[in-house]
């Protein structure tokens, strides 16, 4: 089961375990098995899991941890009398990959005996799958622990709370990193120090693993990019046989290199090279077809290069890599509990992140990994990535824990506990949204069923509030749109002709109303490949857009939110934004950034808005903010600032003093009048959340 968001972000980009690199592909699937470093711990592995209800496994990638303790585990009878065998795993390319490559090993058809279910796509069957993450279990296995994940850490809080209930439910964590330690101090209820109770055990499984030689830059990178490109080719032209690994931030920067280095394979071959790149991309929100592109065998005159984010860290071990290439930096959610912006961050990785790099190298033979930056500021690097449950807004992990009745948060047992502003302002947001009450407790019927929603609760607001505008169907081919990933294709070489195409889709109104165009007239189109590639848009995403809306109709079909249109008036569309987005509104400054209204705090117009260059509107809200150089917003519509007082009139007020006793006041200068912004809950849910 994945969980993660990951068309939008890999947060983590983010993204589990995923398929094993085989290099015994000519022997029976059994003996494939057998050879597998898991197996000679098979036994001891199910003893554990018969003495203790909780089992730490630590395992490098490609150990077959993933594959094989599932099957293990239906092997020894846990699945008998149709009980279940749960796998989690935090990204959809690992969950779907696990799920193939079991079901394979067992031949068995993929949804049948073993089956996944990712974000907007359930292939399984109540009935017969055995090996699954669903409702009943009595086995569940969290893969890859260590990418401490908010769902993997909310998960791994609640299973420790329903574990003092439930004796038979057999809990297994499986870790590629040395941590194990913090998991069995967490899960074992023992303040005695008698080893004798202890609920957890330790269980190491030795890997496959080569010597990698590590490479420093002599001074540091001004553009990693541009250095990873010429890393790569330096390689090519000057090493032996092997293929490639470059790690990059995100998906934009994997197809920026991609296409700067086919180019470059272009014109060697012109000159005479011999031997040929094979250049493949990486990331989450990439087709499910092209992913698997990367595990294909290339001829011996060829030579492999994989440019990736972190979901090859430790997601997926790739046939035939010997040199890796580390950029050094990796993007990550950041949540400031002061502004209460969350940003996209290019940040530095940590060392245990970039050994896990490193190791990538040394799966099939010696290897060789180069890191684009100094020895000296490598060893200035922290230790471990900062857990996603103290850097995330909390709003989506507070509601989940409420709609599964875990009413006081502040008590609830989290791995790493969060910071408590980050706490408060989840809850302020969420009784903003209407999601919670006055007693900080889920609101019926509207806070229910937000929680249903596998969306930001901003989203979910938004939708549900749709059918009250009149533009439901506008709405949901909207937030569809938003959980894609670079609808718009720019090729390195064609971007004045792709810019021009682009520009007939966009509209004053803003991102949120030119994707709506761009969804419809994609439909309009009969969804044809060809119309994407003469407008240079994504047609995989826009499909898998068509996908998502679906499942998001169903949701609004099952809550009976009318079914309308606004047939061609925008403005219903933008004031039902509003309703789910008050809270990320700001204002243009006279210097010519923007300021949110609540903190006052600069933002930009980020570069692939529609409204980038433009003449700027006087108010706006965003859905995201993302980090580089300037705080810029994502995801910008203009708006009219009548709206914000209509539409959420607790959380901002136009006059000149407010009359709400408990009120927080935040005083902006908007020409002829002023405007107070207010948070009625803080005191409110401040004084119940403490107690």
């Amino acid at each position: 089961d994945a969980h993660l968001d990951e068309e939008r972000v890999s947060p983590a980009e983010a993204s589990g375990a995923a398929v094993i690199y085989n290099r015994f592909a000519s022997l029976s699937v059994e003996q494939q098995r057998q050879k597998l470093p898991a197996f000679k711990h098979r036994n001891h592995i199910l003893y554990l899991v018969e003495s203790y209800q909780t089992v730490v496994i630590v395992g490098e990638t490609g150990c077959g941890k993933s594959t094989q303790i599932p099957q293990y585990l239906a092997e020894a009878g846990w699945t008998a009398e149709g009980r279940v065998v749960g796998v989690t795993q935090p990204r959809r390319v690992a969950a779907v990959s696990v799920a193939r490559r079991v079901a394979e090993e067992r031949g068995a058809l993929l949804g049948h005996e073993v089956g996944y279910s990712i974000r907007f796509d359930d292939c399984s069957d109540p009935q017969a799958t055995r090996i699954k993450v669903t409702h009943d279990l009595f086995v569940l296995m969290l893969d890859e622990a260590h990418e401490r994940t908010l769902h993997t850490d909310m998960a791994i809080g609640l299973l420790r709370k329903i574990q003092k209930k439930r004796g038979d439910l057999r809990l297994i964590v499986s870790s590629a990193t040395l941590d194990a330690e913090k998991f069995r101090d967490f899960f074992n209820a023992n303040e005695t120090n008698d080893s004798s109770k202890d609920t957890c055990a330790i269980l190491t499984v030795e890997g496959r693993t080569y010597p990698v030689d590590i490479f420093y830059s002599l001074s540091p990178a001004p553009d990693y990019v541009k250095a990873t490109v010429d890393t790569v080719m330096k390689i090519h032209q000057n090493e032996s046989e092997g293929d490639v690994l470059a790690f990059l931030t995100g998906q934009e920067e994997v197809e920026n290199v991609v296409s700067m280095l086919v180019e470059q394979a272009r014109a060697l071959s012109r000159s005479g090279l011999k031997k040929h790149l094979r250049v493949l991309p990486m990331y989450a929100g990439l087709p499910a077809s092209d992913q698997m592109k990367v595990f294909e065998r290339v001829s011996h005159n060829c030579r492999k290069v994989v440019v990736a984010t972190n979901i090859a860290e430790t997601s997926i071990t790739i046939n035939g890599i010997v040199f890796v290439i580390d950029c050094g930096f990796v993007k990550l959610r950041a949540y400031n509990p002061q502004t209460g912006i969350e940003s996209l961050v290019v940040a530095p990785v940590s060392r245990a992140s970039a050994a896990q790099r490193a190791g990538r190298a040394g799966r099939n033979r010696s290897g060789k990994c180069y890191r684009l930056c100094t020895e000296e500021t490598f060893g200035t690097l922290s230790e471990s990535t900062v857990p996603e449950m103290q850097r995330s807004n909390l709003a989506p992990v507070i509601l989940q824990l409420k709609a599964l009745g875990i009413d006081n948060v502040l008590r609830f047992n989290f791995l790493s506990p969060p910071p408590a502003q980050a706490m408060v302002q989840a809850l302020e947001l969420l009784y903003a949204l209407g999601g919670l009450n006055e007693h900080c407790l889920l609101t019926d019927p509207l806070g229910l069923r937000m929680a249903e929603f596998p969306l930001n609760p901003m989203y979910a607001k938004m939708l549900l509030e749709s059918g009250n505008f009149g533009c439901s169907e506008e709405i949901l081919s909207i937030a569809a749109m938003m959980q894609i990933q670079n609808v718009f294709v720019v090729p390195p070489n064609q971007k004045g002709p792709a810019a021009r195409e682009h520009r007939k889709f966009a509209v004053a109104e803003g991102d949120h109303i030119t994707m709506l165009n761009i969804y419809d007239a994609f439909i309009k189109a009969k969804k044809s490949s060809q119309w994407c590639l003469k407008y240079f848009l994504n047609y995989k995403g826009l499909v898998r857009a068509t996908t998502v809306r679906e499942q998001l109709k169903k949701l609004l079909s099952k809550f009976k939110v009318p079914k309308n249109s606004c047939e061609g008036d925008p403005d219903p569309i933008l004031r039902c934004i509003v309703s789910g987005f008050f809270a990320n509104a700001a204002k243009l400054h006279y210097t010519g950034a923007y300021r949110t209204i609540r903190d006052d705090y600069e933002l930009h117009i980020h570069p692939t808005s529609v409204l980038y260059g433009e003449k700027e509107p006087k108010w706006v809200v965003f859905n995201e903010v993302v980090q580089t150089s300037r705080y810029f917003m994502r995801d910008v519509t203009a708006i009219e600032s009548s709206w914000l007082v209509e539409l959420a009139p607790h959380f901002y007020q136009q006059g000149t003093v407010s009359t709400v006793p408990s009120a927080f006041l935040y005083n902006t200068y908007n020409g002829d009048f002023h405007l107070y912004v207010y948070l009625v809950c803080s005191q409110a849910l401040c004084f119940h959340f403490i107690c």
